[in-house]
């Protein structure tokens, strides 16, 4: 299967300093892949670079077969904080996306757009509403229904849920699957949470700690879709899994494989034996 994005040797530095080095990953059609690491390991820089809001400063970037280092709608991006205009209803700054990318389309054929995107979020009887007139929760809500809107070929998502309190970082990120269902699109996002990264992945990356961070790790996550949350805390290989991901982040992450010729080298990828269907394995 040809990957959706096929990231090859990506780096970058700040004068002296390589903060991200020879980053390589592939993700498939329709697979969910989230980074995780420590703070400062060059996660959401990795993200901004395939989004094309930062620049490389080597390796390069293939996306549905054509090399790319711009941004572009092609890739949908939610924030941490969903940077809305805030002189703009919910509406309003959905639509902004929609009449730029899709100005061919007749006004009601984009205004449907928006209208859709914005009541499968949940926010069916809130897109008049102004961004000060919606909680935290609501106006992420908007970003992600104005990322979807844009019906983009690749779902970037740079800590989407982490101004958001536990009970309503649960339900978006059902919300978030549910879309995810609806379109199966290709989907990085960068996560510090490591129970978020098991519940909403097929993948997870761990990034070796900073400067000159790195693919540590790659690890499948076994639980079969559509997910249930509770199914899964159930489920015994749960703590196997979030085990393995605890275990890297506190012993491994300041290792990196490439000076030690080890772990995720797409040559040489290994499995896990102590992981009850979960495999280490680079795509």
């Amino acid at each position: 299967m040809t990957p959706v994005l096929e990231i090859f040797k990506l780096s970058k530095a700040y004068g002296p300093t390589t903060v991200v080095r020879e980053f390589n990953l592939n993700i498939a059609p329709g697979e969910f892949v989230t980074l995780i690491g420590h703070s400062g390991c060059g996660k959401s820089t990795v993200l901004s670079m395939v989004a094309g809001l930062t620049d490389a400063t080597n390796g390069a970037m293939i996306l549905s077969g054509r090399e790319t280092d711009t941004a572009g709608p092609d890739r949908g991006v939610v924030f941490q904080s969903p940077c809305l205009l805030p002189w703009m209803s919910a509406f309003d700054n959905v639509m902004l996306g929609v009449n730029q990318v899709y100005f061919t389309a007749s006004k009601a054929e984009r205004r449907e757009l928006a209208e859709y995107y914005l009541t499968v979020v949940g926010l069916g009887n809130a897109m008049d509403k102004y961004p000060a007139e919606l909680s935290q929760g609501m106006r992420q809500r908007v970003g992600i229904a104005r990322a979807f809107a844009l019906q983009p070929k690749m779902l970037l998502l740079d800590e989407p849920f982490g101004m958001l309190d536990s009970l309503t970082k649960m339900e978006l990120q059902e919300v978030l699957l549910d879309l995810w269902r609806r379109n199966q699109l290709t989907t990085l996002m960068v996560t510090h949470d490591v129970d978020e990264a098991i519940f909403l992945s097929d993948r997870v990356v761990m990034m070796t700690d900073g400067p000159e961070a790195e693919v540590g790790d790659i690890l499948e996550i076994p639980f079969a879709r559509p997910r249930v949350r509770a199914e899964i805390l159930a489920d015994p290989r749960y703590q196997e899994v979030r085990n393995h991901l605890l275990t890297f982040l506190n012993e491994r992450s300041h290792i990196r494989p490439s000076k030690i010729n080890a772990l995720t080298s797409p040559e040489n990828a290994v499995t896990s034996s102590h992981l009850a269907g979960a495999v280490i394995a680079t795509h």
